[in-house]
């Protein structure tokens, strides 16, 4: 059914040619027809009687029939007859479209025939050469191994609220999935698209994922995984489902809706339907009615209303799939918009305080010649879509990116087996950590036979084992810090036997540091590019028994003192100038061993946060220093809670003195910082008198830096008057002295760093 959602996004463009004005056969007319209307399961049936029946047709005739018919099949999603009309179309003529071997190699590799799709990528490749998906492909079939890698490491099911009929797309909502479905509907009359002779898309609810998650292990559900990719019967529970519903009569049409995506309060969406505009406005210039983004939110008695449709709709292209970014920022979503790399696109547009702006292509990194479609992007940032452009196990696979201000941070990477089959997967949408979530696919049966799974990510264990070198016995609580392609991870201590456990992620570069009290630090490495067959490996650690001194500590952001992630820290032996460098993760902690009796300098840098250096010296004997460090960011205020004023005085008090003297202190230990000294008054007076008065107090701190020695061009001063109350103590409230005083403060925001 996604087939429609594919269908609008694209023309029948170099595909469709025109075959002049030569006489056809009623049959071949009737086929073309249907065809031409997108009735591809009645233009399916009149081919097939056309190439049966009608022996004595012209030749050219026949190159036409089986040309449309093997799009005719390939937009129905059934591969097999693609596969055998392409064939029979390559093996029969000579003088054929480029488009015949992209869509003919297509075909054979989601019918696993992988060798086969080779050999048309390669022909395809020769004659359309600026198009990469020819070379691409062909080299990638080569060797099909790197799509299987994590393929013993997830169990995929079918869940339980599939219907007969397409269900595909979910998305969270509350404690529940709102998807795509074409399930017939209740009443006397089923609406049908003509499209493929199922009925028309309609959003549906099901309340409670837990009862997805409580499939047991002795049902019938299969797991996919390795090559058993398609071997899935539906599975039932005891335990009976909660009911499946419309999700609102209101939002639902006779048209097509879905797929949504939800705002953090989960009482606004986005969604994707047909422009319902009436009559001719609503259809493009070839008659189609395109897909269109639309907004919707909850009214007081939670009924779905206010609908309103995006500005960058247009009649003449579709826009569709929307996703949002975390923090509901951005949308992301798909179109075949003018100025794009391929058949569909993914954009990016922002929106702030209630506006959208203006739709932004993702780039060529992300693009390409094919079709990229169904975004979604996690809590962590990740953005998830499926494409048929990149290289993949056949049809649409699902891909993921990081992305930093929209730029991709590393290559697109493919998720592998089984998440992805050599039929069509998309939809997919997972938890922070992809250790579970869902995702669409037709892998079952083919043809348009969409149904929605879940899947669990299954531990591929390690146990990483100290010991002490000489003794060879286990060694207890010894800190093992883990670093996944150069950044620290997660800090693990071993137990009585000297062990850790942790999960594996595929395709991954990683080193295991072992330090303890008393002992020099060690480390091995491990790439899980070539892990074993086996759920559970073994890595062992042997320490040295050393004078050596521990230095170890936690990186924090002074503005909140939360964890600082992403800070490269670098230790320096001063005599040799010997370097140990890693980056921070998540819990914002590094450790070092140095030498006994050295000296030491420990840098810690970050983009836009000040560069601190300390200078360390260690004993003769072995011990643990601790050395925690405090970052300075850009746009960071601190409030400087010792310094008030008296009231309608704007001179420094005497209890000042010490906090603006901390200021002072950072301001010559990072001679590059600049600051606005910030000053607010309460709500007593009117506001210009207060607004004059926050500006002479900011001054006065200014000056007091001044008179300490600080350059004042790296300092400017203003003033906030009663702008920006820490309490509600506005005008006519009643307040105590001291609720007032909390207002009559100064504070310094950090302008710019080196």
């Amino acid at each position: 059914m996604k087939g429609f959602y594919r269908h609008t996004f694209l023309l029948l463009a170099a595909l469709l040619f025109s075959f002049g004005a030569m006489a056809q056969s009623a049959r071949l007319r009737s086929a073309n027809k249907q065809f031409d209307d997108m009735s591809y399961t009645s233009a399916v049936r009149l081919y097939e009687e056309f190439l049966r029946i009608d022996r004595r047709r012209d030749p050219s005739e026949t190159r036409e029939a089986l040309i449309k018919l093997g799009y005719s099949y390939r937009r129905l999603q059934d591969t097999r007859n693609a596969e055998r009309a392409y064939s029979e179309l390559v093996n029969s003529f000579t003088d054929l479209p480029s488009e015949v071997y992209l869509y003919y190699a297509q075909s054979l590799a989601s019918n696993r025939k992988y060798r086969e799709s080779q050999k048309m990528y390669a022909k395809y490749g020769e004659k359309q050469k600026e198009d990469l998906r020819g070379r691409r492909f062909t080299v990638s079939y080569m060797d099909m191994s790197r799509f299987y890698q994590d393929s013993s490491s997830y169990k995929i099911d079918y869940v339980p609220i599939n219907s007969r009929q397409a269900d595909f797309s979910p998305m969270y909502y509350q404690k529940g999935l709102v998807f795509v479905s074409a399930r017939n509907e209740s009443g006397p009359v089923k609406r049908v698209f003509s499209y493929n002779q199922t009925p028309f898309l309609d959003l549906y609810f099901h309340p409670d994922t837990a009862e997805l998650r409580a499939v047991p292990e002795s049902t019938t559900a299969a797991s996919l995984g390795g090559s058993a990719i398609n071997n899935t019967s539906e599975s039932t529970t005891n335990k009976p489902l909660s009911k499946t519903e419309e999700f609102s009569r209101t939002l639902n049409t006779k048209y097509h809706e879905g797929p949504m995506t939800f705002f953090n309060d989960q009482k606004r969406m986005v969604f994707t339907r047909n422009n319902d505009d009436r009559g001719k406005s609503g259809k493009s210039d070839q008659g189609v009615r395109k897909l269109m983004l639309y907004y919707a939110e909850q009214n007081s008695s939670s009924k779905w209303g206010n609908v309103k449709e995006l500005p960058f709709n247009n009649k003449e292209y579709s826009c569709g799939h929307p996703a949002l970014s975390p923090d509901d920022s951005k949308l992301y979503f798909v179109s075949d918009m003018p100025g794009g790399y391929g058949g569909t696109d993914l954009y990016v547009v922002s929106y702030t305080d209630g506006q959208w702006g203006t739709p932004v292509n993702l780039g060529r990194e992300i693009n390409t010649e094919g079709n990229e479609m169904f975004p979604y992007m996690d809590a962590n940032g990740i953005l998830y879509f499926s494409s048929d452009g990149h290289e993949g196990i056949g049809g649409l696979d699902v891909f993921m990116v990081e992305l930093k201000d929209d730029i991709p941070l590393s290559n697109v990477q493919n998720l592998g087996a089984p998440i992805n089959s050599p039929q069509d997967d998309f939809g997919f949408i997972a938890d922070a950590n992809r250790t579970s979530g869902y995702l669409s696919s037709n892998r079952k049966r083919g043809a348009s036979d969409d149904n929605i799974y879940s899947f669990r990510r299954i531990c591929k264990q390690l146990n990483i084992y100290v010991y002490d070198a000489k003794t060879k016995e286990p060694l207890e609580t010894a800190d093992v810090r883990m670093l996944k392609n150069g950044v620290n991870q997660a800090l693990q201590q071993t137990g009585l036997d000297g062990s850790i456990r942790l999960c594996l992620d595929v395709a991954t570069e990683y080193e295991f540091r072992a330090i303890k009290e008393g002992y020099a630090a060690n480390s091995v490495r491990f790439s899980s590019q070539t892990q074993s067959s086996q759920p559970t490996m073994g890595l062992s650690i042997y320490l040295e028994r050393s004078e050596n001194t521990i230095v170890k500590g936690v990186v924090r952001k002074e503005v909140n003192q939360q964890p600082a992630e992403g800070v490269k820290v670098t230790l320096r032996n001063e005599k040799n100038n010997a370097e140990k460098t890693v980056t921070t993760g998540p819990d914002g902690s590094y450790e070092f061993d140095m030498d006994p009796n050295s000296k030491y300098t420990i840098v810690a840098e970050k983009d836009r946060y000040a560069t601190d250096k300390n200078q360390l010296k260690t004993k003769k004997r072995a011990g643990v220093v601790e050395n925690n460090i405090g970052m300075y960011g850009e746009g960071d205020v601190f409030r400087l809670d010792n310094i008030y004023y008296d009231l309608n005085k704007f001179n420094i008090r005497s209890d000042a003195a010490k906090e603006l003297n901390r200021v002072l202190a950072l301001m010559k230990k990072y001679p590059d910082l600049t600051i606005e000294i910030r000053s607010h008054t309460d709500s007593r007076a009117n506001a210009e008198y207060n607004q004059t008065l926050s500006e002479r107090r900011a001054r006065a701190a200014f000056a007091y830096l001044q008179r300490k020695g600080i350059d004042p061009k790296r300092m400017t001063a203003r003033g906030y008057g009663e702008s920006e109350l820490l309490n509600d103590c506005a005008d006519g409230k009643e307040c105590t002295d001291a609720d007032h005083q909390l207002n009559r403060r100064t504070e310094f925001k950090i302008l710019t760093v080196k």
